[in-house]
């Protein structure tokens, strides 16, 4: 290590473990309907995160470390905006959204329950629909 890093090294205490997020990825146009049927039986989250956004990529940490919930619970889907923008565009429309990035929705009985974006978007949230 060299003589810089070890003078401006940060002292890491433990690190709380992060729980794995089962998410699936959305990536076609066909995911979206069975997210609507999904729906019907357990609620379904949809990530929409800018992968150009510094904004969005803190939301997402701060996500991934406060959530704990497991896949009977909810289903978590995950939708990288810039490269599926259509996909993005095919939400707000289905799902009577405005688009926002970072943004969360909920999904219950095909209708949004939650629409959450920015620093709004906090796994806590989901305990509701559970």
């Amino acid at each position: 290590m060299s003589m810089f890093k070890k003078l401006f090294a940060k002292e890491e205490g433990p690190k709380e473990p992060e729980f794995e997020i089962p998410w699936k990825l959305l990536q076609s146009m066909d995911q979206l309907d069975e997210i609507e049927r999904l729906s019907g039986s357990k609620p379904v989250v949809i990530f929409k995160h800018s992968t150009r956004c510094g904004i969005s990529s803190m939301v997402l940490r701060q996500f991934k470390k406060s959530y704990g919930y497991t896949q009977d619970q909810i289903q978590p889907y995950f939708l990288d905006l810039i490269a599926n923008r259509a996909i993005s565009n095919e939400v707000a429309i289905r799902f009577q959204t405005i688009h926002q990035s970072p943004q969360m929705l909920v999904i219950r009985n095909g209708q949004t329950v939650l629409s959450a974006s920015h620093y709004d978007v906090q796994a806590a949230h989901l305990e509701r629909f559970i």
